[in-house]
């Protein structure tokens, strides 16, 4: 963040300063991080809890006091996808390909935004 003090009256950095003051000792009153975090970790052990799963995804409870995890629903196993061989090639620099699966790369959207066909790409 820059502010230009240049432009700012004196009503203005006068309540500028101010605001400055008042975050700063906000800030200085704050107990470190650390600290805090040690803290908390223990007073979730002294319940017996622990901070992932109090803060996390609360699945795994050895204690028994967190509701328990509803069950998965049943998914198809996805057959996994494999390799392609590119199929369109940067004319500056051959060595970067695409498959032409997910999100155009940078150097083929720069192309075809300054007009450019995709088949102008392909490779033969």
């Amino acid at each position: 963040m820059s502010i230009d003090l240049n432009s700012l009256s004196a009503k203005e950095l006068e309540s500028l300063i101010s605001q400055a003051k008042k975050r700063k000792t906000t800030l200085s009153k704050r107990k470190p991080i650390a600290a805090v975090r040690k803290k908390l970790t223990q007073l979730a052990k002294a319940e017996g809890y622990d901070i992932a799963e109090l803060f996390g995804n609360g699945a795994s409870a050895p204690s028994g006091r967190a509701k328990a995890a509803k069950p998965a629903v049943a998914r198809k196993a996805r057959k996994p996808l494999g390799k392609v061989a590119p199929k369109y090639r940067n004319p500056a620099n051959t060595g970067e390909t695409w498959t032409g699966r997910g999100k155009q790369p940078r150097w083929l959207a720069a192309y075809t935004g300054n007009g450019r066909k995709l088949d102008e790409f392909l490779i033969k």
